[in-house]
């Protein structure tokens, strides 16, 4: 049987590949049970003048649901303090809030606002979140090898018109 496996795996279409690898990847982080970052963010404007914020990233793994994370900015000044806290849940959508030092306000991100940008960024708060492998049809485009290391490039569509208006996302090819 192990001998066939090979064969089997070739005969898989881009789309079986694709849902795999997704799945693979999903998989990877179970059990973690919590995680801790210091990131830096470096954020380049149309001249190319650049601006790096200072974050501090804290999750905890939630069994049976999805996780809780917490993101602090430490630097610049104009940021320090403000903190995102989001809760991913497995089959419901996600719960954000952003807390705003200089207001002293806490702001509930709404499921469509979620396409908006994060924190003066390319991303959005979307990113934020985990993605429901259900709401995607994926398609392996390319595999390779870097530094000795298997990579793919797959392509993620949206199944239902709500998924491109919270995310913002048509499409999207993650490496």
């Amino acid at each position: 049987m192990l001998l066939c496996l090979p064969l089997w795996l070739q005969a898989q279409t881009p789309q079986d590949k694709g849902l795999q690898i997704a799945k693979d990847a999903d998989a990877y982080d179970n059990g973690f049970g919590d995680f801790t970052a210091d990131m830096v963010m470096t954020l380049k404007n149309k001249k190319g003048e650049t601006s790096v914020r200072q974050i501090r990233i804290r999750t905890l793994e939630v069994e049976g649901d999805g996780d809780k994370s917490l993101s602090i900015f430490d630097e610049p000044a104009d940021v320090k303090g403000t903190a995102m806290l989001t809760y991913s849940h497995g089959l419901e959508p996600d719960d954000q809030w952003l807390y705003l030092p200089a207001l002293r306000k806490t702001k509930r991100i709404a499921s469509d606002d979620k396409s908006s940008s994060f924190m003066g960024s390319d991303l959005n708060y979307a990113d934020m979140t985990s993605r429901d492998l259900e709401d995607y049809d994926f398609t392996l485009l390319k595999e390779q090898k870097d530094n000795g290391h298997k990579v793919w490039l797959i392509q993620a569509l949206p199944r239902r018109p709500e998924v491109i208006d919270e995310t913002g996302y048509k499409k999207s090819i993650v490496f």
